[in-house]
């Protein structure tokens, strides 16, 4: 081999994005299937997963306690091997109607018990608003003191009446609401004090200034920085600036926005456990096609596995 060849054989190495290294990401979103029998069949949605490239799903209907159809998922997921990255529970735990907030806290409370049943990595609520009349509408009092305090009670309660050991019970952060940073979500995750509580990051909740979006790198690598031991599935989504006289941040498919996924998704990677990253919010099957391609795309730029 002469010296030219082999500088042109180095040249072509390093025009190569770099090797696959730390954690493979699970990628995931939801399914669209034509059939409502298809898609209420697990080994079906199994499959259907690991055909669009998919190693993480959120949770089918189930319910907890049907123990048939939650051991047919466990099944038929384990042997696609793509893992139940959480089971939604989407209530406002804080809702200003008493009875109404006791109904939710009990809905939350089955909807752990099936993220356990299940095997999911954790069910995923917001911490929930004093807002009448949206569920997780804007009231000066989601920053308070008293919110934070309701917002660690009632975590205690679904882990206390649950008692996970598989499933973690997480609060997604949001622009408007405590947490509403990594600051505030570590403050949460010592008073709150239970092992089996853990962080589900949605970093487009968390850029909510004009300071956080022009450098969501460094965003996102705060949030790692402080709230990594405790990340155990996070979302996927970008964001786009309209130019208005106040500030607008709208929610759009991967790659359209700015946020910065060779940041997301190197953090993600870094960490100790497969966490989930799982699509969401977008319009119809093409926009999540076209948001999981971009994010396998960045990825393999620099040099990041999928599961």
């Amino acid at each position: 081999m002469t010296r030219r060849s082999l500088l042109a054989g180095a040249a072509a190495m390093a025009a190569l994005p770099a090797r696959a290294a730390g954690t493979p990401i699970r990628l995931g979103g939801p399914i669209f299937l034509q059939s409502p029998l298809q898609s209420d069949d697990p080994a079906a949605l199994a499959r259907e997963h690991r055909r669009l490239g998919y190693s993480a799903a959120y949770c089918p209907n189930a319910a907890v306690s049907d123990s048939a159809r939650i051991a047919a998922i466990a099944k038929a997921f384990q042997a696609e091997n793509v893992v139940i990255a959480e089971v939604g529970a989407w209530k406002n735990m804080l809702d200003p109607d008493a009875a109404k907030r006791r109904q939710n806290l009990d809905y939350v409370v089955e909807r752990c018990a099936l993220a356990e049943a299940v095997g999911a990595r954790c069910c995923v609520d917001i911490a929930g608003s004093y807002n009448p009349d949206v569920w997780y509408g804007m009231n000066p009092r989601n920053l308070s003191k008293e919110f934070f305090d309701a917002t660690v009670e009632n975590c205690r309660h679904v882990l206390d009446a649950v008692k996970p050991k598989r499933a973690k019970f997480t609060i997604e952060m949001m622009p408007w609401s405590l947490p509403d940073g990594p600051d505030a979500y570590a403050d949460l995750i010592r008073a709150v004090e239970r092992p089996m509580f853990g962080v589900h990051l949605d970093v487009c909740n968390v850029i909510n200034s004009p300071r956080r979006f022009y450098d969501s790198a460094e965003t996102i690598r705060e949030c790692f920085r402080k709230l990594g031991p405790w990340i155990v599935s996070c979302h996927a989504k970008d964001l786009q600036w309209v130019p208005e006289y106040n500030v607008h941040f709208l929610e759009v498919a991967p790659g359209r926005g700015q946020v910065d996924y060779r940041a997301y998704l190197g953090e993600l990677a870094k960490l100790p456990i497969d966490a989930p990253l799982m699509l969401e919010h977008l319009k119809n099957a093409a926009e999540y096609d076209e948001g999981r391609n971009y994010i396998r795309k960045v990825g393999e730029s620099i040099g990041v596995a999928f599961a």
